[in-house]
């Protein structure tokens, strides 16, 4: 899941990024609008966090830009404005939910993780191929019944390869989906971890790679 937080007090934005980071999410920062709207053209996001009052672009009319895309992204408004009619107003921007500050982290977790979940082109909540089962939101992945203990860029991996297939997703599909902007483009942290989540699942073998293409998920195959 890649998530793009607008905040322009940028401690709290450095905490709420790095706290995301955490939970096996792929996270940009943008401190005004338009450095928001900017990213906002070249990257393709599950969900936007976005601080109602912004420099730049405000934050209501970013909501309404954001909207009004053909690629609709699912916008979470955190402010400090919390009355029952500054919510409603926020929500009548277009705004998907809203969370006012001072907020708990668990909370914000679970309202992205639930906005990535209701957009038009999310799939089942429990995510299943070769006998794998994934839970996004219980956080829980089986093989054939297995529990796999997986670190979070393990499962955050597992989870885009599952949401893809059965299409391949190249190196630079997994770095923009699991890690962030600032990925090096020409590391092997992609390579390494997929070794790292090979040896979890076992054998058979369910990670399909092809060179110059990409890795997938496959059934074994037959006997």
């Amino acid at each position: 899941m890649r998530v793009l937080v607008v905040e322009d007090a940028r401690a709290l934005a450095e905490v709420v990024a790095e706290g995301l980071r955490d939970q096996g999410m792929a996270v940009d920062l943008a401190h005004d609008g338009l450095e928001a709207a900017a990213k906002l053209d070249v990257n393709a996001y599950d969900v936007v966090v976005l601080d109602r009052d912004l420099p730049g672009i405000h934050g209501d009319s970013l909501c309404q830009m954001i909207t009004e895309r053909d690629d609709r992204v699912m916008v979470l408004m955190l402010t400090a404005a919390g009355s029952p009619g500054d919510r409603v107003s926020g929500l009548s921007l277009g705004a998907d939910d809203y969370l006012a500050k001072p907020f708990h982290f668990p909370e914000l977790v679970l309202r992205i993780r639930s906005l990535a979940r209701r957009q038009p082109s999310a799939r089942a909540r429990t995510l299943r191929a070769a006998g794998i089962e994934l839970d996004p939101l219980r956080r829980t992945v089986t093989r054939d019944g297995r529990h796999l203990d997986l670190s979070v860029k393990e499962f955050a991996l597992l989870e885009a390869l599952l949401r893809a297939t059965p299409a391949f997703l190249s190196t630079e599909d997994l770095l923009e989906q699991v890690w962030d902007e600032h990925a090096d483009p020409l590391t092997n942290t992609v390579t390494v971890t997929i070794g790292r989540l090979r040896r979890k699942l076992g054998d058979p073998s369910v990670i399909t790679t092809t060179p110059g293409v990409g890795y997938r998920i496959t059934g074994p195959p037959g006997p």
